[in-house]
């Protein structure tokens, strides 16, 4: 049988104060619906639905290229309204696995579980809080079996003290599903239809409903507010830290260290404080990446040491590199192995060959730099004329003395010395020094200026 997911998405979310939609807010530097749409991708079903509503154009815009069909919620009357909204999208004969836009964390492994106990009837996710306040509960009778689901603002003193609370998602037969939410009227607190009363209408109808119970209660906590995300960044960074542990990466502390977006390591990798990795990161075998780094699409192979504060952005590092600390590599940055680039030295858009130097306070922009070069401190390449980029060639064996100013485009021959100080603006010969500098002059009887 086909499955079908719907991903109720249309919420204002008035208590995060904000003019973003509230699936647009970030977990792990993603959107909360791009993780949604993720677990449900992996379940790999024939379509996914998402039900829009407040800011529906700039949620719609965030997915672009997605495979996604979109249903507009123009009247936001309830989640079992939201569902009625997107059904006449879906076959009646798929399976429907119904989830909440604003829950992130939800595992793969409990959707396909409520998927294969919806074969009976309805199945429902539902977990357990010492303080549920604000859940819908859920009604069992004296038998277990689950009887319905009573929201928060309608419960009754017994009913507030059932610990179990119903955590949003449900999955059904889409024509039983149809029929039961017809029946939903909308005689509560709020005046809206109520999907969790669907619940209750397919018990009373003899329908078995089964309780899939979610193994961490952080995987189906919904966010309502900043704080409640807050909570969540910490609650999805800690399990990302388990993960890497378990896997056998050293972490100075596990409560300090962001992953938002993938992050392969081999052995023997350490992690210090406080570091940030965003996009696809893939570091090899002994790397060590010191405290307060952001590593931002980048590979870096066996061996390298970044060192604190050095920032990597679509970056290609070879082994056994030595990175900062303090410097910057921009993206089209190629390291082959046994390269420095040392404190403040920034690096764009350039290659730089085996066992080359740059540790000192350089810019190295548009430029090819062959084997064994050492770049002074305050070298720069200047590549920008105002209208185009150019490029700097430096062949092997180079000697770039402090201060050098290289005029691109411009190239210097293999085995060449620069002189410290130079503004070279003409390509060089050979294993030759090429100084370019203004005449020095000094002015005997000059006297400084002095305050009356």
């Amino acid at each position: 049988m086909a499955l079908e997911v719907v991903i109720l998405a249309a919420g204002q979310g008035k208590r995060m104060r904000s003019d973003l939609p509230k699936v647009l807010h970030r977990l792990a530097g993603r959107p909360l619906l791009a993780h949604v749409i993720a677990a449900a991708r992996a379940l790999k079903p024939a379509k996914i639905h998402v039900v829009h509503g407040h800011g529906g154009e700039a949620v719609k815009a965030a997915f672009t290229g997605e495979r996604i069909e979109w249903v507009e919620q123009a009247r936001q009357l309830g989640t079992g309204h939201a569902l009625q909204q997107a059904l006449p999208k879906v076959s009646r004969a798929a399976t429907v696995l119904v989830l909440n836009g604003d829950v992130p964390m939800v595992s793969a492994d409990t959707l396909r579980k409520l998927v294969r106990a919806s074969g009976k009837g309805l199945a429902i996710a539902t977990s357990e809080l010492s303080d549920p306040a604000g859940y819908g509960r859920v009604v069992r009778d004296a038998r277990g079996r689950v009887q319905r689901i009573v929201e928060h603002r309608d419960a009754r003193p017994k009913e507030l003290a059932i610990r179990e609370w119903y955590a949003g998602f449900l999955a059904g037969h889409a024509s039983r599903l149809a029929g039961w939410l017809a029946k939903v009227a909308n005689r509560n607190a709020q005046k809206e239809y109520y999907l969790t009363d669907v619940i209750g209408i397919a018990a009373g109808s003899g329908a078995q409903v089964t309780a899939i119970k979610a193994s961490e209660t952080w995987e189906v906590a919904g966010v309502n507010s900043r704080h409640e995300l807050a909570i969540l960044e910490r609650a999805f960074q800690n399990a990302q830290s388990r993960r890497l542990l378990d896997a056998g990466v050293a972490l100075a502390d596990l409560w300090r260290v962001d992953v938002r977006g993938e992050l392969e390591c081999g052995t023997d990798v350490f992690i210090d404080v406080n570091c940030v990795f965003e996009g696809r990161v893939k570091l090899g075998d002994g790397v060590r990446v010191g405290p307060n780094c952001v590593l931002r699409n980048v590979s870096v192979a066996t061996g390298t040491e970044v060192h604190a504060f050095s920032l990597l952005e679509d970056a290609e590092v070879g082994a056994r590199c030595r990175i900062g600390p303090y410097a910057r590599l921009r993206p089209g940055a190629k390291l082959a192995r046994d390269v420095h680039i040392g404190n403040f030295v920034e690096v764009k858009a350039s290659r730089i060959g085996a066992g080359s130097k740059a540790n000192h306070l350089s810019y190295i922009g548009d430029a090819e730099i062959g084997a064994r070069v050492n770049v002074g401190a305050g070298t720069i390449t200047c590549n920008y004329d105002g209208v185009a980029k150019h490029r700097t060639v430096i062949e092997d064996d180079c000697f770039i003395g402090s201060d050098a100013t290289l005029v691109a485009p411009v190239r210097i021959a293999r085995g060449s010395y620069i002189g410290a100080g130079s503004t070279i603006s003409k390509d060089t010969p050979a294993g030759q020094l090429t100084v370019a500098r203004a005449k020095q002059v000094s002015l005997p009887g000059w006297k400084p200026k002095r305050k009356a």
